[in-house]
């Protein structure tokens, strides 16, 4: 299968955030599009959100096991996620912009074929600058389309 010039697929994103208002859960199934340049993966698509356009959403998996993911709405976020490392970012805001981390705890990479279906799990914390902002859990399911 040639995914360099890529392939429409079904996106599954879940992710739980644990802060000290309590626990929030987000759910994502959209249709998106499966990416190969060079040994990586770029899996894309438009977030769906209540009374906005949709927002760009890309998840570059790297075969060293670093996963950064980039969107592009009213704020513009590009984290990056490396197993035991701690991460700087510039998070973009509206009102400005700040430094945070994360910080990853677990990160889990796997592929099967017929189809083509890829699954990352990043457990990560948030950090800006000593305060912790929160516990994240993300999974990222994709299944290529024929």
């Amino acid at each position: 299968m040639d995914l360099t010039k890529g392939m429409p697929a079904k996106i599954h994103v879940e992710t739980k955030i644990t802060d000290p208002n309590g626990v929030e859960k987000f759910v994502f199934d959209e249709k998106g599009k499966v990416v190969q340049m060079g040994s990586s993966y770029y899996i894309r698509y438009e977030e769906s959100v209540e009374g906005s356009d949709g927002i760009p959403v890309t998840f570059k998996v790297e075969p060293t096991g670093i996963v950064t993911l980039t969107r592009r709405g009213d704020v513009k976020t590009r984290l990056r996620f490396e197993l035991g490392k701690s991460c700087e970012t510039l998070y973009r805001l509206p009102q400005g912009s700040v430094y945070i981390d994360t910080v990853t705890n677990h990160l889990e990479i796997s592929y099967t074929d017929e189809p083509f279906t890829g699954h990352v799990q990043i457990q990560y914390a948030l950090y800006y600058g000593k305060e912790k902002l929160g516990d994240y859990h993300l999974q990222l399911i994709f299944t290529i389309c024929n």
